[in-house]
């Protein structure tokens, strides 16, 4: 075997199903293929043309689209594509970019097809290889509880494509070509229409896979002027679309299935398969996070952020609560930041000094939804000197920043980011900034506090995010005065209501004729619960676990944290379904509730929200600037 064979089946012997093949099969192999290479940019396949080769990436990255253009996968070294489109028609089934500068292998489609009749595992790794995923999905993920709330129905993103069972198989074949789909119902337009809609089954007879065509008509050899009716499999296992994405998953499993229709009222509405239920899984927040660790670059980043919206869209049609959706994104958006930070250091070396990036605000709280901008920070070592260091942190710090504008995540418009040089400090100048706005509580030094005040650590040496905490902690529970500044302040935000508990929209500006349910709901109620938090020194961040220590110490009214806790639910509620909707009506997503749009319950519930705002100001008001006046 020649040098450039050996180092081929070297590497394809790493990778399955190549790594199942025998050693003088893959040698064979690695004689047989070619190498290609692709710039970056670069189309390698177009939807519907021949294809004539099995494609695997020797280097680089490659994207797969959809007939509709969207993207379908993305693929790095050891990957392989082509596979769909050799066991159908010849056709491309999914387009391919370069995604950057690539080479791959080709393996001519003749030893493709004679290594498939050849090896059983070689072939099981292509004709079955979503059940075996699927196992191992279920096996990794069996404590989630993601697809036990959600309904196949929402998995449905058409209707079922269907066919006479006369049809020829020819035909067919280029029905599910055209239509990019990999089953196709079957009806039977002479079965008698049943009248009872309850037992209406749109006169479907049967179903064809592309697993039909490839074990039933190509393996056998069969005339493409077969009728359908001839291969299709007509022991359906049929869903009703109440039926929990789990269950659904647990059937197929268990009737070695690889499609299901979906039904309501008998009635076919739709087909599934393993493959929609692989990719649904796949949006959960946990796993989004895990593909975060693996995107090897700021375009990678960028791009896979693209998701982030079906993430919550997703999160919010299986009913999790604010604190579970706020939690999951902004353990999202520190994934992001903490990724972006090991490319910088990547990029620009180990830092010179020990440092803390912090995350502030939203992010910090636990309590970030998908309609944010930046608002971040840096804690120096007090080793920092800024003659040596500073143009370190500076290229990281904006390497981050635009990466994090790449990805969605706007930039602020204060400034405040960790690219502003003010806002790369010390630990020692950043606690002598804490304690000179704790006591000179100015409107700037205010405004800051109620930013700055929700801190955490992201990468680094996280101690100083901490240790910076609890000064703060400390500092602000001794300082009546500042507490008295800080509840003048919380104050300025009311809720939209007027003297007779109507509502108060706003007249001019993105909001006119609505109400901005952030800056009039849920940001004043983070501001109120964050002064009671601070006069008792508590440490945590999150508006309810704040909520759970001021419990504790018992300074509210009996009833009043439980009232605070249903009001700052209902209205981040409110604010998320909102939101979610617009992403689904293919709108940009903003704060702004009409309360037009807003059922009379939904009213009434959002008015008694209000008022608990309004009447925990009013406390806040008596309890702490009387506070200040006495002392």
């Amino acid at each position: 075997m020649e040098i450039e064979h050996h180092e081929i089946a070297n590497f394809l012997a790493a990778y399955p199903p190549f790594s199942d093949l025998p050693t003088d099969a893959l040698a064979r192999l690695a004689q047989q293929v070619e190498v290609s290479y692709y710039r970056a940019g670069t189309e390698i396949l177009k939807y519907g043309e021949q294809i004539t080769d099995l494609f695997v990436v020797r280097a680089g990255v490659v994207e797969l689209y959809r007939r509709s253009g969207d993207l379908y996968n993305r693929i790095s070294d050891g990957g392989i594509f082509g596979q769909r489109g050799l066991l159908m028609n010849r056709k491309v089934r999914f387009g391919a970019l370069a995604q950057e500068d690539t080479l791959v292998y080709c393996i001519p489609v003749q030893l493709f097809d004679e290594y498939c009749d050849e090896y059983e595992a070689f072939a099981d790794y292509f004709e079955a290889d979503d059940n075996t995923r699927l196992k191992l999905t279920v096996s990794e993920h069996a404590d989630s509880n993601d697809m036990t709330t959600a309904k196949v129905s929402t998995l449905l993103l058409r209707e079922a494509v269907s066919v006479e069972r006369n049809c020829t198989v020819q035909e067919a074949a280029r029905v599910m070509s055209q239509e990019q789909v990999s089953s196709l119902l079957v009806y039977d337009p002479n079965k008698p229409v049943v009248e009872d809609p309850e037992e209406d089954d749109g006169q479907m007879v049967g179903l064809l896979s592309d697993k039909d065509f490839t074990q039933r008509v190509v393996a056998d050899g069969l005339s493409f002027d077969t009728p359908v009716s001839e291969i299709m499999s007509t022991d359906l296992v049929l869903v009703d679309s109440n039926t929990y994405v789990f269950e659904a998953m647990m059937i197929m499993l268990r009737e070695n299935v690889h499609h299901l229709p979906i039904v309501h009222k008998r009635r076919p509405i739709g087909v599934i398969a393993l493959s929609d239920i692989l990719r649904y899984e796949s949006q959960s927040s946990l796993l989004f996070v895990l593909g975060i660790m693996e995107q090897q670059s700021v375009e990678d980043l960028a791009g896979y952020a693209q998701q982030l919206d079906n993430i919550f869209v997703r999160m919010v049609n299986e009913d999790a609560n604010s604190h579970m959706i706020g939690s999951a994104m902004s353990v999202i958006g520190r994934t992001f930041k903490h990724r972006l930070l090991e490319l910088a250091e990547e990029k620009f070396g180990p830092p010179p000094v020990s440092y803390c990036f912090i995350a502030l605000g939203s992010m910090a709280r636990d309590e970030q939804l998908i309609v944010t901008d930046q608002d971040n920070a840096m804690i120096l070592s007090d080793d920092f000197q800024p003659t040596e260091h500073a143009e370190y942190f500076e290229q990281v710090a904006k390497f981050v920043c635009d990466g994090l504008a790449n990805c969605g995540y706007k930039y602020c418009d204060g400034g405040i980011m960790a690219s502003n040089s003010k806002w790369r400090m010390t630990f020692s100048q950043w606690q002598a900034q804490f304690e000179l706005w704790i006591d000179m509580p100015n409107p700037e030094a205010l405004l800051n506090s109620s930013i700055f005040f929700d801190l955490e650590g992201v990468w680094g040496n996280i101690k100083m995010a901490e240790q910076l905490s609890s000064v703060i902690a400390k500092k602000a529970k001794q300082s009546p005065r500042f507490l008295a500044a800080m509840a003048h302040n919380a104050l300025r935000r009311t809720p939209p209501l007027g003297f007779f508990k109507g509502f108060v929209l706003e007249q001019d500006g993105e909001h006119n004729r609505g109400m901005n349910i952030k800056r009039r709901g849920t940001a004043p109620l983070s501001d109120l619960v964050r002064v009671h938090a601070l006069a008792i020194g508590s440490r945590k961040q999150n508006t309810f676990e704040r909520l759970d220590d001021i419990a504790d110490a018992n300074i509210l009214p009996k009833g009043k944290v439980q009232d605070l806790k249903a009001a700052f639910e209902y209205i981040a509620m409110m604010r998320i379904g909102h939101q979610a909707l617009q992403i689904e009506k293919g709108r940009k997503p903003d704060n702004k509730v009409s309360p037009e749009a807003l059922s009379e319950f939904e009213q009434r519930n959002l008015k008694e929200a209000f008022q608990v705002l309004d009447r925990a100001q009013s406390f806040l008001k008596f309890r702490y600037q009387n506070k200040a006046i006495t002392k």
